[in-house]
C-alpha cells in the first residue's frame, strides 16, 4: 500500500535525524534490534543532507518491514518478498529519489530470494538493509533461511536440519557492488555504512545482525551472545572480491563486521539506461509522438 509523505516546509539549515522521525512510534518488542536500525537510518538520511521528499523507503512484510511507517519520507509497504521489485520500478520512474529498501531475512532471503539475486545481478541503484534475526518473527518464530543447524523453533521442534544461507557471500558472488555486514548494537558503524551505501552508484547491501528478543528464548542474553562472536574487519582491501569472499564465509566466533566489497568500476543499470538521459521518467512527457509511432510501425512492416 502506497503512502504519500506530507510536504514539509524546507528544512532551515542541515536536516537532523529528528526531522526524519515518523508520526507513528515503533511497536516492536522492547529490546528488539530493529529500534537501533531505525535510528541509524534516520541518522544516515540526515547526514545525506536531502529533504524528506527526496527519499523513498520501501519494505515487504514482517516485523522489520513495518519500518517505512516510522520514518518521515515517501514510503511503500509492499508484498511479502516483493520489496526489491517495487523499489526497482520506483527507482526507474524517478531515479533522482534516494531509494532505500528495508526488510527481514524471511522476507528478503526466503520469499524474496529470487528478486534479491536478480536485483544484485542487474546492479540496480538501491540500498537494501536486511534486519537478520534468523527467524520468522512476525509469525511466531519459525525457522528462516538463516536459522542455524540444530536450532529448535516453532517449525523445527527437533532441531533445524537445513544449512543456513550466507547472505553476505551470496551478495558478493551475485553482483552486488557494495556489500557490508553490521550489528544493531553498533549503531554508529551501521549509520556510517548506510550513509556510504546511499551514495554508492549501484546495488548496496547491508546484512544487519538484529537479534530477536522474543523467539530466541534459548539465548536469554542474545546481545551478549553476538557480542562474543563479532569482530570488525581490519586491514581489508574492499576492492578485492576474492578477499571479500574469504572474509564473508567466516561465521561463528569469527563473524566479521564492516564493508566487505566495494566496486566502483561497474555502472548501475540506471546509469546505462538511455531513456533516463532526458531526466526522470515522471518528468518526461507521456505517450508516443506521431513520428515515434510511424517509426515503430515502419519497423514492424
Amino acid at each position: 500500500m502506497a503512502r504519500r509523505a506530507r510536504r514539509e516546509r524546507p528544512v532551515q539549515g542541515a536536516p537532523t535525524a529528528r526531522d526524519f522521525k515518523g508520526d507513528v512510534n515503533p511497536d516492536w518488542c522492547p529490546g528488539c534490534g530493529d529500534f537501533s536500525v531505525l535510528s541509524a537510518l534516520q541518522i544516515a538520511y540526515a547526514k545525506l543532507g536531502r529533504g524528506n521528499h527526496d527519499h523513498l523507503t520501501v519494505s515487504g512484510i514482517g516485523c522489520s518491514s513495518n519500518l517505512p511507517g516510522y520514518v518521515k519520507t515517501y514510503g511503500m509497504h509492499t508484498l511479502h518478498g516483493r520489496a526489491l521489485a517495487v523499489a526497482t520500478g520506483a527507482k526507474f520512474a524517478n531515479h533522482e529519489l534516494n531509494v532505500v529498501v528495508t526488510g527481514g531475512d524471511g522476507d528478503g532471503y526466503g520469499i524474496g530470494g529470487n528478486h534479491f539475486i536478480h536485483t544484485m545481478r542487474k546492479n540496480i541503484d538501491l540500498l537494501y538493509v536486511v534486519m537478520n534475526n534468523e527467524t520468522y518473527g512476525l509469525t511466531v518464530g519459525q525457522a528462516s533461511p538463516t536459522t542455524v543447524v540444530g536450532e529448535q523453533t516453532k517449525s523445527t521442534p527437533f532441531g533445524n536440519l537445513e544449512s543456513p544461507l550466507n547472505p553476505v557471500a551470496m551478495a558478493i558472488v551475485s553482483g552486488a557492488t557494495y556489500v557490508a555486514r553490521a550489528f544493531s548494537s553498533e549503531r554508529a558503524q551501521l549509520a556510517e555504512l548506510m550513509h556510504d551505501g546511499m551514495q554508492h552508484k549501484g546495488f548496496a547491501f547491508i546484512d544487519v545482525i538484529s537479534p530477536c528478543v522474543t523467539w530466541k528464548k534459548e539465548k536469554m542474553e542474545i546481545f551478549d551472545y553476538w557480542k562474543e562472536r563479532v569482530h570488525s574487519l581490519e586491514g581489508h582491501d574492499t576492492s578485492d572480491r576474492a578477499a571479500a569472499l574469504e572474509q564473508a564465509v567466516k561465521t561463528g566466533h569469527q563473524t566479521q563486521l564492516g564493508l566487505f566489497y566495494h566496486d566502483t568500476s561497474r555502472q548501475s543499470l540506471n546509469d546505462m539506461e538511455p531513456v533516463l538521459e532526458n531526466g526522470p521518467i515522471v518528468h518526461q512527457p507521456m505517450g508516443v509522438s506521431k513520428e515515434q509511432g510511424d517509426a515503430i510501425i515502419q519497423k514492424m512492416m
